[in-house]
């Protein structure tokens, strides 16, 4: 258990210090063949993990090149012009309608996507507002907050969705039936709890007609009303993919790259700057990293937890579903949520509670935002922000993190008994 446990924490600190540039993909993948030569796993467990992992991390890239390319189209800067507009110049709708916006974008192209694209956009527009760095952080701490806490309706919201679906099997309607009330709360308690803590940040009127006009912002029309039919059917897609069993990578991945090619012939696009900024680091990353925590889990720690998960399963739904909901999240905020997400998987394989599983998923979710490295997504945000000239300290986010977490968490959980 200690050398497995010393080769996580190794592997964890420098993807979170990326000292000199070093990136996460790289890092995992190098604490991954150390776990290998240590003989913490074997090459049977690096297949195993692969096989856990491949479709969430196909999906993922697939996400986001269809965002990528939705970004270069215009489509989401129209969209947060246009969540501008229809505050009419009050700070407060403004807000809500921002919090909106990122529920919504990380509903349908992952919290990722929502960290990547829609935060220099919204960080833009704000600037060009001239609104006081309180109120410019006040807005991006909602958004990166939003980013995750709306990642639940959909299994390709968020990577742990992903995860957690295919090694329950669980289908994408059931799940999207499952989770859509708890998405629903999510968004509300999350609006609510952040107006209640950054209200004093908050302007009461902002001047709009500093900003153009959204229609402006969109480099071909055509393709971007073809792009709300595509994101339709796209959808639509998935739902009877789920008929014939077939994996969400297949529409994701083979969405993502039919939009590439649809944008390119129409001259919007350059495929080859497109691929070139995928995230590809996330593939190396979710493999490396997941095989160095299966490493933890032949050491045993995942047989600790269901012990402990199997009495809690015994004690009630209320008290099975909310402490598995706040292990998964303190281990998330701790840990990281991706390696979380596998070992309360695994611990979970045998008790056979859907609301437990359900439970894990939202902690894995939610609880990553208490700390700045519990969820890739966060580093990404945070990293954004940085070349941005944005810095918000470690102490600043965790404070605000462990303020605003639990309340959300507590109250989404509930939907679940």
């Amino acid at each position: 258990m200690i050398l497995a446990s010393g080769i996580f924490l190794v592997t964890l600190i420098f993807v979170i210090w990326q000292p000199k540039g070093l990136q996460i993909g790289t890092t995992a993948v190098i604490g991954a063949i150390i776990a290998l030569i240590a003989g913490v796993v074997s090459f049977s467990d690096v297949q195993i993990v692969t096989s856990i992992v491949w479709d969430a991390t196909l999906a993922f890239i697939g996400i986001i090149i269809l965002s990528l390319v939705l970004d270069e189209i215009g489509f989401f800067e129209w969209a947060a012009l246009k969540m501008a507009r229809f505050s009419n110049g009050n700070g407060l709708k403004m807000f809500v309608y921002s919090i909106l916006l990122g529920a919504f974008v990380s509903a349908l192209f992952a919290n990722d996507g929502a960290a990547l694209i829609l935060t220099p956009i919204l960080l833009a527009k704000m600037r060009i507002l001239k609104l006081n760095l309180k109120t410019i952080i006040a807005f991006l701490l909602a958004g990166g907050f939003i980013s995750d806490s709306a990642s639940l309706p959909f299994v390709f919201s968020n990577l742990t969705n992903i995860v957690t679906a295919n090694y329950f099997n669980i289908g994408f309607a059931q799940y999207f039936f499952d989770m859509f009330i708890p998405y629903i709360v999510s968004v509300i308690a999350s609006i609510f709890f952040l107006w209640l803590i950054l209200r004093k940040d908050i302007p009461k009127s902002v001047d709009i007609s500093l900003l153009k006009e959204p229609k402006s912002a969109i480099k071909n029309m055509k393709l971007f009303y073809f792009s709300w039919l595509f994101l339709a059917v796209l959808l639509v897609g998935y739902f009877i993919g789920d008929i014939y069993g077939l994996p969400v990578s297949l529409f994701a991945l083979g969405g993502g790259i039919i939009f590439l090619i649809i944008a390119s012939i129409a001259k919007t696009v350059n495929p080859k700057t497109i691929i070139k900024d995928a995230p590809w680091q996330v593939v190396w990353f979710s493999i490396g990293l997941y095989i160095v925590v299966y490493g933890l889990k032949n050491a045993g720690l995942t047989d600790y937890l269901t012990i402990v998960l199997k009495d809690l399963s015994l004690r009630g739904d209320a008290i099975a579903v909310i402490s598995t909901g706040f292990i998964a999240a303190f281990l998330s905020a701790i840990m990281n949520n991706m390696p979380t997400i596998m070992i309360m998987d695994i611990a979970l394989e045998d008790i056979g509670n859907q609301a437990m599983i359900y439970a894990n998923i939202v902690g894995c979710n939610l609880g990553p935002k208490m700390t700045p490295f519990g969820s890739l997504a966060t580093l990404l945000w945070l990293h954004v922000l940085a070349k941005k000239g944005v810095n918000i300290s470690f102490a600043q986010y965790s404070k605000f993190g462990m303020i605003i977490t639990p309340p959300v968490l507590l109250i989404v959980l509930l939907t679940l008994i």
